[in-house]
């Protein structure tokens, strides 16, 4: 992919893809400075505010954000594009695709369903943490705002959820300007305190880092679990570059993002050092007075930001979730004309505004939920290491010595960081590894459950050469299309089996239709669709649809003539099987799994809706069939 594809289209130049990667990407991690200093020295697991506990914490800080974000993203994944897109389900897509089926598969595919998983649990804890961090600034304007926190950032958030279904266009075109402000405040408020204590930029040496771990180590390492929160956001670097393009995410990242958050940090650490008080709110604490008020209401637009990224990233990663077989169809709403990245999914929008609700009351304050932050995005990032291994052996093709190193060291450094933020899961992270293990629960269910129903269709199959051989010229035929949705692209589709034994008759063309999804993001519409001639007016058809791409079966069909001639809209009739799943005791799944399987059938959207086909060209039938 060019750096200015994409679902911005071609014609953006490098500065408005950068400008809107500041506005999209860098949201999460923008809004670190206002928890994750404070945190580390009140969290949990509280810290002398001297010196050497200053300087360990900034030199990890710098040194965390130096490999973690821009040796490890910026300059390694970010080059694990799949066909320009990123993120966890495309990375796995791309390694499925290069390696085939081998005995690590399933591992592999685990590995990444993990990972979706997580990103589940850091969607609804981030706008909750992001919001309330922020709102909280107003007890530094004055103490007595305390108890009007939490109602605001309820209103907020109940706001910022109630338009996702107006789309984001808008509001977007906003993003990048406002966070650009937002970055030079950064920088300003850290210069401005920096230079009243210049000293403090030697607290970048690495040394301080293990000095801190020398004298105390059982301190730094618990230290870790808050460190870490200065790259919350990092994944979404690699999740959102099909939108922009690695450059302008690269650029972005090095010449805005990066200096704008170290500066501050440096800033925050030198007013603590000369006023040990302000530790309880540093980012607030660094500007005067009179700018307290217009920095909260500046810091709530770039949190409300980076929970509009993290909310449009669950729907993106939704969608992908649906075509690679992991979730069942889904009401999916296009909001924009112009970008096909723009969607907006009803059912996990109000799912994740009923928890991220729940996550506020349950939890009250930014201190609390720091204990819950954390834990699903090192967990994410541990598995990106894993996965980045398989990456670099078997698709990049490095030395087995040189890809064996790097994997390691990744791993080292984000195994030490998922083990320090594992201690807080008595006191909060328990949350995001329930909505992980849920979220885990019900992709392998359905994706097994799929599996289990191939397998039984499969089973009660007839070969259709057979078929054929039986049916021959003794079945009446009428005039018309019919097209009978399959799930596999051999035998006899059981609707068309059911409609011969009831009806008695079929069209003068019958086409078997499957829908398959590739591992690549969008298949070209020249590679869409592949048919098959069967004789006597049967023909096999397949249509080939990415992981981010719509699937429209009667506009497909509109573009094709190789199936007999044209299809004509008024003269073709679409036939759907509906199984009602019974779970039974045969080898399979759990038999509360294969309920729940059940369930999740019974609730998806129907393939009518799905594949936008014509209400009243669509004929249904029914059967049994045991899992």
């Amino acid at each position: 992919m060019s750096e200015t594809s994409g679902h911005h289209g071609p014609n953006e130049s490098l500065t408005a893809l950068s400008i809107g990667a500041i506005g999209v990407v860098f949201g999460d991690i923008g809004t670190s400075p206002l928890y994750a200093l404070k945190e580390s020295f009140i969290g949990h697991h509280p810290l002398v505010v001297d010196r050497l506990h200053m300087y360990g914490v900034i030199s990890l800080m710098f040194w965390t954000m130096m490999l973690i974000v821009t040796i490890k993203y910026v300059l390694i994944i970010l080059r694990a594009d799949n066909n320009g897109e990123g993120g966890s389900l495309a990375l796995l897509a791309l390694i499925g695709r290069t390696i085939g089926k081998n005995r690590w598969s399933p591992l592999i595919a685990m590995l990444g369903v993990m990972a979706t998983a997580l990103f589940y649990g850091d969607a609804i804890i981030t706008p909750a943490m992001s919001v309330l961090s922020a709102v909280e600034g107003l007890t530094v304007v004055n103490p007595g705002f305390s108890r009007f926190v939490l109602p605001i950032a309820l209103v907020i958030l109940l706001g910022l959820f109630s338009v996702q279904s107006h789309g984001t266009a808008a509001m977007g075109k906003l993003f990048g300007p406002i966070m650009i402000v937002y970055f030079l405040v950064l920088a300003g408020l850290g210069i401005h305190s920096i230079v009243q204590a210049p000293e403090v930029v030697s607290a970048l040496s690495p040394h301080h880092a293990f000095e801190f771990f020398l004298v105390n180590p059982k301190l730094a390492f618990l230290a870790l679990g808050s460190v870490v929160l200065a790259v919350t956001g990092a994944e979404a670097l690699y999740a959102d570059m099909g939108h922009f393009g690695r450059k302008a995410i690269s650029i972005s990242w090095l010449y805005v993002a990066f200096p704008c958050l170290l500066l501050n940090y440096l800033g925050q650490a030198s007013l603590v050092l000369r006023n040990p008080e302000a530790i309880s709110n540093p980012f607030f604490f660094m500007a005067p007075d009179w700018a307290r008020l217009p920095l909260v209401a500046l810091a709530t637009m770039a949190t409300v930001i980076a929970s509009q990224a993290v909310i449009s990233g669950a729907f993106s990663v939704s969608q992908q979730a649906v075509q690679l077989g992991f979730l069942p169809r889904l009401k999916i709403l296009h909001t924009s004309a112009k970008a096909a990245g723009q969607i907006y999914v009803p059912l996990v929008n109000w799912g994740l505004l009923v928890m991220v609700i729940l996550l506020v009351f349950g939890f009250r304050s930014s201190g609390n939920l720091a204990a819950a932050y954390g834990i699903a995005v090192t967990g994410t990032m541990l598995i990106t290491a894993c996965l980045l291994g398989v990456l670099t052996l078997t698709v990049w093709k490095w030395h087995p010595a040189l890809a064996g190193a790097v994997t390691l060291g990744f791993l080292a450094i984000d195994g030490l960081y998922f083990a320090s933020t594992a201690t807080k899961i008595p006191d909060g992270g328990w949350f995001p590894l329930l909505v992980a293990v849920v979220v885990f629960t019900l992709l392998t269910t359905w994706a097994t459950g799929r599996r289990l129903v191939r397998t039984r269709l499969h089973e009660d199959s007839i070969p259709f050469a057979t078929f054929l051989k039986s049916v021959g010229e003794r079945v009446r035929r009428v005039p018309g299309t019919s097209v009978f949705l399959a799930s596999s692209a051999d035998g006899v589709p059981p609707g068309l089996l059911h409609n011969l034994k009831h009806n008695h008759i079929l069209h003068d063309r019958v086409v078997i239709l499957t829908v398959a999804n590739r591992g690549v993001p969008h298949v070209a519409q020249a590679d869409r669709c592949e048919v098959e001639d069967l004789g006597q007016g049967f023909y096999r058809m397949v249509l080939h649809y990415g992981f981010m791409d719509e699937a429209d079966i009667p506009a497909a069909l509109a573009l094709e003539d190789r199936a007999g001639g044209p299809f004509k809209a008024m003269e073709t009739s679409y036939f759907l099987s509906r199984q009602t799943l019974i779970p039974s005791s045969r080898p399979g799944m759990a038999l509360w799994r294969e309920k729940l399987f059940a369930l999740m059938v019974r609730n998806a959207q129907s393939a009518m809706e799905f594949f936008k086909l014509p209400t009243n060209r669509v004929i249904e039938l029914g059967s049994q069939l045991e899992i």
